[in-house]
Order: structure tokens, then sequence, then C-alpha cells
């Protein structure tokens, strides 16, 4: 098939299947779960029973799955015999279509096509029901009561494919991962905490752990300071503009790049070494390689994201500066304030909510970053942080792996957590 008509086709797949998605959900909650007229109380009371019980399987099933990693036998050949049922009859449909000479390779993409929808619509639209029916409240349900819980429903229906979508491909990994941790290298032995008690008890492991401390701090600090500074000054400068670009270019770099581009600024050789060059020059005879020395190596690779960073922090702080009301510098400048007093007394506290939500939003960027140890120095020389210390076990002990990224989460998500209160005081 063309790839031009498998692009039109999946268009019309994923337009199509929003449209009716949300047409039939309403249509749902309209005409079965909260039915425009009344209802008597023992309805609702079954209603309600039968949604929680229904909620109350799924959810069991799903702990199932997660804990036990499989259905029990009796359950999990249900889908399979499903499964094949549909496969027969699929089958049927095509040696029919064979028989008669129609396009066999289409008719059978159309029937699977039909197929997962069925089944799409089916496990979708019976979730939403026994949610509708859960959630029904007790006693007689009068037209107006069934209209108004529709639409309070009616906005959870738009976010379900977000919220089912993020469930998916995050809670579940979470959940999935923090299990796994708790399980020996090859997956099948349960040793409680034991991962995480050996972690604490590695030495390189502490070593990591204290390094990504040390980028938290330095990084985020110097990032935010720099582009503070230098939105300011860019902006009592005429050629303010073109200094920002060349200021924000180093963002467009991945890191792998940036690495590679520092890895010349920091190379041994006096020729091609910027620091080399410079001892060179005041008489050192050797070169020596600055990644090897240790402790402040790290500082040397911090350097580089910082370098990245500043951009971001500039543009973002450059913006806020902008905001502040002329009255109030004015008005300082008038009381006889100096430049230095105007900016750290008057304007920075402005924008200290920009300034936090900045600070914050780099520090769990460092939190994460990986790339440019990989590429610098593979870990080595001290500079392991926890990143690179969980790809060392990530092909050779999957416990010890999925242990050091759960640690990961639990040392980023309280950073995130005071970004996203921040981000919503600057909103309101």
């Amino acid at each position: 098939m063309s790839p031009v008509i498998q692009g039109i086709i999946t268009i019309i797949i994923g337009v199509g299947g929003c449209v009716g998605y949300f047409y039939f959900a309403n249509l749902l909650v309209d005409r079965v779960i909260f039915p425009q007229r009344d209802i008597a109380a023992g309805t609702t009371g079954m209603r309600r029973t039968i949604g929680r019980i229904g909620l109350g399987i799924l959810l069991l099933l799903l702990l199932l799955v997660m804990f036990a990693g499989s259905l029990p036998d009796a359950l999990a050949q249900i889908p399979a015999a499903i499964g094949s049922a549909l496969a027969a009859f699929v089958s049927i449909l095509l040696s029919a279509a064979e028989a008669l000479s129609f396009g066999v390779e289409w008719l059978g993409m159309l029937l699977s096509l039909a197929v997962y929808l069925v089944l799409f619509v089916v496990v979708v639209g019976g979730l939403i029901t026994l949610i509708g029916f859960a959630i029904t409240a007790p006693g007689t349900a009068t037209t107006g009561d069934n209209i108004n819980r529709a639409n309070q429903m009616r906005p959870w229906l738009f976010l379900f494919p977000a919220m089912f979508a993020l469930g998916l491909y995050l809670m579940y990994p979470v959940v999935g991962s923090f299990i796994r941790s708790l399980y020996d290298r090859a997956g099948t032995d349960y040793v409680g905490l034991g991962n995480y008690v050996r972690l604490f008890n590695n030495p390189d492991f502490r070593t990591a752990f204290f390094n990504n401390i040390l980028w938290a701090l330095v990084v985020p600090a110097m990032a935010t300071f720099m582009g503070l500074v230098i939105a300011q000054l860019t902006d009592r400068l005429r050629w303010g503009n073109i200094a920002k670009s060349l200021v924000f270019m180093p963002m467009a770099i991945s890191f792998v790049g940036a690495s590679l581009i520092w890895k010349f600024v920091y190379a041994q050789d006096p020729d091609i070494g910027i620091i080399n060059a410079i001892r060179q020059f005041f008489g050192a005879e050797e070169g020596i390689d600055p990644l090897q020395i240790p402790f402040w190596n790290n500082f040397l690779l911090m350097a580089i994201l910082i370098w990245i960073q500043t951009g971001f922090a500039m543009v973002i702080l450059s913006a806020a500066l902008r905001g502040i009301p002329e009255e109030t510098v004015e008005a300082a400048i008038i009381d006889g304030a100096n430049p230095f007093q105007v900016f750290f007394k008057i304007k920075v506290p402005q924008i200290m909510g920009t300034i936090v939500v900045v600070w914050t939003t780099i520090t769990i960027l460092v939190l994460k970053v990986f790339d440019i140890v990989y590429t610098m120095t593979g870990g080595n020389f001290g500079t392991e942080i926890l990143p690179s210390f969980m790809m060392d076990f990530m092909f050779r002990d999957d416990g010890q792996a999925t242990a050091v990224a759960f640690v990961i989460m639990v040392v980023v998500l309280p950073v995130m957590i005071w970004n996203i209160v921040q981000a919503r005081k600057e909103m309101r």
C-alpha cells in the first residue's frame, strides 16, 4: 500500500475515532447511564450495585495482573477463547472472499479494523457505563437530576482518553517498575527491599547520589543567575536581541552534540584544548586531562549543562523583567535607588515566582541528565550519577536497575510537585 494512502487512512481513522468516541460516549450517557426520565429508587440501587461490583472485579483483575504477573488459568482462557472465535470468523469470511475473487488483503484489513473497533467500543462503553452506574446517587432520580449528573460527567468523557493514555504509559510502568525492583536479578525470587539495601550499601551508589545532589545545587543556581544577569544586561543594549540569540543558540544543540564540542575544549592536546593551551602559555610542559581530576571534573561537566540552560533561563526571565510595571522602577529611582538596588530590591522580588519556576524546571532536568556524563566520561573518574549508575545494571540486573530508577523518580517527584504549585501561583 502506498505510504500516502496509509497516511490518509491513519488520519481518517484517528479523526473519525475521536469524533465517534465523543459522539457515542455522550449518547451512552444521555440514553443509558442518565436517561432523561425518572428512575425509581430500586433501579438506581441496582445500578449502583452493578457498577461497584463491576469496578471491583476489574480492579481485582488489574491487581492480579500487576502483582501475580498473570490471570488465573480459568480467567486467562476467556480472552484466548474470544480471540480464537474472532480469528475463525475472520478466516471464514476471508475464505469466502477469496472464492468470490474479492480483494482478500483489503477485506482482511477492514475486517481486522472492524473487530478491533467493536472490541474498543465494548470495552470503553462498558467501563464508562460501570463508572456511571457506580456514581449514581441513591433514591429516586428525576429527569432534572439525570440531566445535571450527565452534565457533570460530560467533561470527564473528554478527559478520559488522555487520562487512559497517561495511566497506561506512565502510571502502569511506574507501578510495574516498583514491583520489579522487589525481585531478584532474574525476576523469579521475591527479595523485598533487598535491592534497595544493596544500593545504599554500595559506595558507588553513594558517590552517584552525592554527585546528583551536587549537580542539583550548582547547575540550576548558576544557569538561573547567569540567565537573569544576561536578561537584564541585554535589555539595555541596542544589539541586545543579537546577544540573546547567541546565548540561546546552545539550546538548539543536543546534549551529545554539546558534549562533543566541549570535549575539544577539555582536550589534552594544547593545540586543541583551551585549558591546556592556557597552561602551556604560562609555562606548563605537559598537558593534563581535566576530566580525570577527581571532584573538580564534575564541575567541568556541569559547565556544559549551564552553557546550554542559560539561554532557557534568559528567555523566560527576560519576558518576566519586561512585565514589571515601570511605575515601581521610576518610583525607586526618584527615591534615590542606584541601579543595583533597583535590580535586586525592586525587580528581582517582583519576578521571584518566575525565578523559582525556572530554577525548579532546570533542577528536574538536572536530576535526569545522562547524556553529558555518559558521553564525556562514561561515569568514570568519580563522575558517576544516578542515571549512568542505573545503566551499569540495565542489561545484567533488572532488579537493581529498576530500584535505581525508582530512587530517581522519588528524588524528582517533590521538585516536580513544587514546580507545579509555583506555576499555578504564577497563573493566578
